[in-house]
């Protein structure tokens, strides 16, 4: 099985490496045959290849299993004509992975707003309010007039059917209980759809509990009872800004994993950004991108019918908590004095003693 690694900007080569030393230890344990392959993206790519994205990435995209991908430093490329392509955004619309798959879980003895936590935002991926979604050719945002900013919002009923099916299959692997969260009361008519067409999705699965939530009721409801949810399913935007709402509740974006995933192909890739500020200082917390990793091994024994893959991404999970409940254990983000390698490496060993 192929997996193609693609490190990222400023602190993504760093807990790239950490979540490689860990993808290594499983490989060796449960015999995983896994292949790697590198590809340049990013800032380096564009120094070296005057592109952040060079030709042959995305054709090595399609032709792996799945893709490991570091954050990018967005903000820091120049326009696309000019080379400054936005690689996540890129490969998402060309794999077609509209399930943005966000767990929030509180860890064994790290500090939290909400120890107890335990849910997932199943966000939709390809359409909604993002200006990059919306159009088939140019952008959803635009300005007739100088004083006068617009943007367009796309929801489609084959959009929120998908993801919805996603949310049914997975709450029905948990605890049988979706709350469908969305805006109708205003954004009737997207809104509307998109809610209309996750209740009938529901329907067709059967022996699920199913709620709806106003977005700004779940945003409150989310900070006082936060354990009252499982799985959340929401568009594009919405699902962006509360997954991040559950991700410090469980103690911080540094512990918020995610994966990409579509019919066919899947991105491990963790929830936050690039941190700039601290890259090349060996502080940044991996656990993220250890755990998106593990996501992507599940999401991959699960469609190949591979249960060493799935094997091995809760032994781990199981290691990354292990690894911080203990005090020493755990990167200065999380009160700890422990460096990004040594902690990929602290995982691994955990891995290898089990």
């Amino acid at each position: 099985m192929k997996l193609l690694v693609l490190r990222g900007d400023a602190i993504g080569p760093e807990i790239v490496s950490a979540a490689l030393e860990v993808l290594t230890s499983v490989d060796a344990l449960f015999g995983l045959d896994l292949q790697l392959e590198e590809a340049p993206v990013g800032l380096a790519a564009l120094e070296q290849r005057g592109t952040t994205m060079p030709e042959g990435t995305l054709e090595k995209a399609f032709a792996s299993s799945g893709v490991i991908l570091g954050p990018q430093h967005n903000v820091a490329y120049p326009p696309a004509d000019a080379g400054g392509r936005n690689i996540s955004a890129t490969i998402r619309k060309q794999l077609d992975l509209f399930a943005n798959i966000r767990p929030s879980r509180g860890r064994p003895g790290v500090p939290a707003l909400a120890p107890d936590i335990d849910l997932v935002i199943v966000r939709e991926n390809t359409e909604g309010f993002y200006a990059d979604r919306s159009m088939a050719l140019g952008s959803g945002e635009f300005m007739p007039t100088e004083d006068v900013a617009l943007a367009v919002r796309k929801i489609t009923r084959e959009g929120s059917r998908r993801i919805a099916e996603e949310a049914c299959r997975i709450a029905a692997s948990r605890s049988g209980r979706l709350a469908v969260v969305h805006k109708a009361n205003v954004l009737s008519m997207t809104d509307g759809l998109f809610r209309d067409s996750a209740f009938a999705v529901a329907e067709e699965h059967g022996g699920l509990k199913v709620e709806e939530v106003l977005v700004d009721a779940m945003a409150a409801l989310l900070v006082r009872t936060p354990n009252a949810y499982d799985v959340i399913v929401t568009t594009n935007m919405f699902g962006d800004i509360l997954s991040d709402l559950t991700a410090e509740l469980s103690g911080g974006l540094g512990l918020g994993p995610s994966i990409n995933a579509g019919k066919d192909h899947a991105i491990a890739q963790a929830a936050h950004g690039a941190a700039p500020d601290i890259a090349g200082r060996d502080i940044a917390n991996p656990s993220a991108m250890i755990l998106s990793v593990a996501m992507l091994l599940d999401w991959l024994g699960l469609k190949h019918g591979r249960e060493e893959l799935r094997k091995a991404a809760t032994s781990m999970d199981r290691a990354v908590d292990e690894q911080l409940a203990d005090p020493d254990g755990r990167t200065p983000d999380l009160g700890g004095s422990l460096g990004t390698a040594a902690f990929g490496a602290g995982v691994a060993a955990r891995l290898r003693r089990d």
